[in-house]
């Protein structure tokens, strides 16, 4: 979501790298470049205007001017002042001390609360909560049978009535049924609006009476931009909003609603939605974020999902093999595979700090799903001798590869190049010449 942006802010820093010392004047030219750059991504201009003049105040105050690595005290400034926009720490869930929790997901239509719900509550059992999902939503066409078809997917628990179910009632029947069957959560589906007015506000406040939540979430579209702030505020005005989920923040939007909502509505943001599958859903670490946006990565939350796919074993298998520079196409496709299970591929690679500067080389905007499936069909397609040694593979052997898998010789010329590529990152990395992969790996 944020690629414009990063690339925005990175050529500012650049442009000021390339100066020995910085005077009051420089550091005003580059924030107008940042002001700029964040009105761009859509961010709210009351933000904008708050955010520059905080950076502007920190950065004076670290004597930037002074300083003997000027340019980096700038982009920790930035840094500072950007997580602080986005909440500064980690919002976590409240519990109840009577259970069940109970959240209550509110929203507008299309905005994503039926598959939000599913992914929070599974987050909720990985996290050893018993959850129950219960949908109080009369009027939406398949909310009930939307909401059972993915709890029997994921096998959790679920509550539905119907059309002919009032909302409170749905709620009273869905709570009895929690206490009778020890659910310690139960993660609410409410009526999506097209626009919050008044009698939805009514049917919400009753709703919330009668659930009594721990938690009130705003599931927002963060591909609407400043309309997700403006959502934010009129839910917030109806229900006390105790927090946000932004969903699809994988897509092409310019980022402003991220940047914005926390500041204009005073409401932290709990959680991220990041992808369609079941897991795709992030607790939101807003350091953690700001960092990514600057293009500084985001090793902490790569070495957890890192860690969920990577053994002891593997880790130190694979950390010598890249040292040797080793790495067959047997170990590009596990790598590969392992990857595709931890979320889309520019997202995670999106973690590694300086990846905005490889990205082009390894043209990750091609790397899809279908992407996957033809690179696991050519590597498949190989014999032991051309993964282990893919130096071999010549014209002859492209064109039998390439008929065995789908794909043409000129996908198995980019897949070997990409590899290529990837190798040699990676040893780069590993020798120390590209910064260190061992917090990664362990």
């Amino acid at each position: 979501m944020f690629d414009s942006l990063t690339d925005k802010l990175q050529g500012v820093f650049k442009r000021l790298g390339g100066r020995g010392t910085i005077t009051e004047k420089d550091l005003d030219e580059a924030l107008r470049e940042v002001r700029l750059a964040l009105l761009e991504a859509d961010v709210n201009y009351k933000v904008v205007r708050d955010f520059v003049a905080g950076v502007r105040e920190r950065a004076l105050g670290a004597e930037v001017t002074q300083s003997l690595t000027p340019v980096q005290t700038i982009i920790d400034t930035v840094n500072l002042q950007m997580a602080e926009l986005l909440g500064g720490g980690q919002s976590k869930l409240q519990k109840s001390n009577n259970p069940p929790t109970v959240i209550m997901l509110v929203g507008l239509k299309g905005g994503g609360k039926t598959t939000t719900a599913a992914k929070l509550a599974l987050h909720l059992r990985r996290n050893g909560e018993r959850p129950l999902m219960l949908t109080t939503d009369p009027e939406r066409v398949a909310a009930s049978e939307q909401i059972e078809a993915l709890g029997k997917q994921l096998g959790i628990p679920t509550m539905s009535f119907g059309a002919n179910v009032k909302p409170t009632d749905a709620a009273k029947k869905g709570l009895e049924e929690a206490k009778k069957t020890g659910a310690s959560a139960v993660v609410v589906d409410t009526t999506g609006y097209v626009q919050l007015g008044p009698e939805g506000e009514k049917a919400l406040r009753e709703l919330h009476k009668v659930l009594g939540p721990t938690e009130v979430l705003l599931v927002a579209d963060a591909m609407t931009g400043q309309e997700a702030v403006h959502a934010a505020e009129e839910f917030n005005r109806a229900v006390p909003l105790t927090g946000l989920i932004l969903t699809k923040l994988d897509g092409d939007a310019r980022g402003g609603a991220a940047l914005s909502i926390r500041a204009v509505t005073g409401v932290p943001i709990k959680f991220v939605g990041a992808g369609e599958k079941a897991d795709a859903l992030e607790p939101f670490y807003p350091d953690r974020f700001a960092s990514r946006i600057l293009g500084m990565g985001d090793m902490l939350t790569l070495i957890e999902k890192a860690k969920e796919e990577l053994t002891d074993t593997d880790v130190e298998s694979l950390t010598a093999r890249m040292k040797k520079g080793d790495l067959t196409l047997d170990d590009f496709l596990e790598q590969y595979q392992r990857i595709k299970r931890m979320g889309p591929i520019s997202n995670i690679l999106g973690m590694l700090p300086g990846f905005a500067q490889i990205k082009n080389r390894l043209k990750v905007d091609e790397m899809d799903e279908s992407y996957f499936a033809q690179v696991e069909a050519v590597i498949q397609s190989m014999t032991k001798a051309e993964r282990a040694h893919p130096d071999i593979i010549d014209g002859s052997r492209r064109r039998r590869i390439a008929a065995g898998s789908g794909a043409t010789p000129a996908d198995i010329n980019r897949l070997l190049k990409q590899y290529h590529e990837a190798k040699k990152v990676i040893q780069q990395i590993s020798s120390g010449k590209g910064g260190s992969i061992s917090p990664l790996l362990k």
